[in-house]
C-alpha cells in the first residue's frame, strides 16, 4: 500500500493508538517530503514513507525543534505494527532527512509549521509550502527526478524562488554547486535569478 492524502490520517491515527498501546510518551514529529505535500493538499501524489526530519516540542517560550538520533523503541514497535496492518514498508516511518538539522533550517520555519494532532500521543508538524520550496530546490538542483517535479508543481513565484536560492546557497557554498544551481534556474525559466547570484 502507498500513503496518500486519502489514507494518511487513518495511518497516523493508527500510529497514535499503537504508541499508547506500547506505553509510549507523547511526541511531536516534524514531517517533510511527499507526506507533507499530500497532507496539506499541495500536490496530489502518493508516497511509500513518512520522512521525519526532527522532533518538535511546544514550550512556554515557543516551539523547539530538536534532533532525533534514533526513534525510541516504543515508536519503532508502534510503527512496525502499523506497517504490518496497512501493508507498508517496514521503514515507512524513517529519519531519512534528519541530517538537515545539522546543516540548518530556513529562518522562521517554526512559525510556518502546520500542526495536526492525532490524539494525546502524536502531533505531526508538516512543513509549509514555503519551506517545501526551499527543501525541494536543494534536493532538485543536481537531479532529474520527483524532487524537480514536486518543485515545479508548487509553482514558486520569482520572489519565492529567489528566497529559496539564497537559502540553498547557505547549504552548499562551493562554486561548483553555485554553477549547477545557475544552470538549473536557467533551464526552468528562472534565468533572471541566476544572473543575480
Amino acid at each position: 500500500m502507498t500513503i496518500s492524502r486519502k489514507n494518511l490520517d487513518e495511518i497516523l491515527f493508527a500510529l497514535e493508538r499503537q504508541i499508547q498501546f506500547h506505553s509510549g510518551s507523547p511526541i511531536g514529529l516534524l514531517v517533510c517530503g511527499g507526506t507533507a505535500l499530500a497532507a496539506l493538499g499541495l500536490i496530489d501524489r502518493t508516497t511509500k514513507d513518512v520522512d521525519v526530519m526532527a522532533g518538535v516540542e511546544e514550550t512556554g517560550e515557543g516551539m523547539r525543534i530538536w534532533k532525533i538520533r534514533r526513534f525510541p523503541e516504543w515508536l519503532n514497535k508502534a510503527a512496525k505494527t502499523v506497517a504490518r496492518d496497512f501493508g507498508l514498508p517496514e521503514d515507512w516511518l524513517n529519519l531519512g532527512p534528519a541530517s538537515q538539522i545539522d546543516l540548518g533550517l530556513p529562518s522562521g520555519i517554526e512559525g510556518r509549521l502546520v500542526k495536526k494532532s492525532y490524539g494525546n500521543y502524536l502531533a505531526v508538524y508538516f512543513i509549509s509550502r514555503t519551506d517545501q520550496i526551499f527543501f525541494k530546490l536543494y534536493a532538485a538542483v543536481d537531479r532529474n527526478d520527483y524532487h524537480v517535479q514536486d518543485l515545479l508543481a508548487l509553482r514558486p513565484t520569482e520572489k519565492e524562488m529567489e528566497e529559496a536560492v539564497r537559502w540553498v546557497l547557505t547549504q552548499d557554498v562551493s562554486q561548483e554547486f553555485r554553477s549547477i544551481l545557475k544552470d538549473f534556474l536557467k533551464k526552468h525559466r528562472y534565468g533572471p535569478i541566476a544572473d543575480r547570484i
